[in-house]
């Protein structure tokens, strides 16, 4: 499940990049919104997410995780609390992005609303992928 975890997180950081990198064009370019560019990064994010919670929830550390204990190492900080919740907070701002852009009639209003939320949430992400744990690079 963790190796799942992480190829789903290579797929997100590309889904999202790409989508930030095609709805920068469209709006300076002043294109049409490209919707299923941003369904993309949306699914990739939520897949992300149904992976984790599953981790989350099924390791025997998540019981165990609320502990002062915990709070004093930083690496199980990282892993029961910092990293989930950044990680929440950033679906939750790339669905706001999605939903909002989908309503928009605008084309240029949805593009940019879409490159603020998606570019913010992969900021969010960005700063807690426990990056020495990563396969890639260790």
């Amino acid at each position: 499940m963790k190796h799942l975890h992480s190829t789903i997180a290579i797929v997100l950081l590309l889904a999202l990049v790409i989508a930030i990198v095609i709805t920068l064009a469209n709006y300076l370019g002043n294109k049409p919104y490209n919707r299923k560019i941003a369904l993309i990064g949306f699914i990739a994010a939520h897949l992300q997410l149904l992976v984790g919670i599953i981790i989350y929830f099924t390791s025997p550390l998540g019981l165990q995780a609320f502990s002062g204990e915990n709070m004093k190492n930083g690496l199980s900080r990282l892993y029961f609390l910092e990293h989930p919740l950044m990680m929440l907070l950033a679906i939750v701002l790339i669905t706001i992005g999605y939903s909002k852009a989908k309503k928009l009639s605008d084309p240029k209003k949805a593009n940019k609303t879409v490159l603020l939320f998606y570019i913010i949430g992969l900021v969010f992400i960005l700063s807690r992928i426990p990056w020495s744990t990563w396969s890639l690079f260790a």
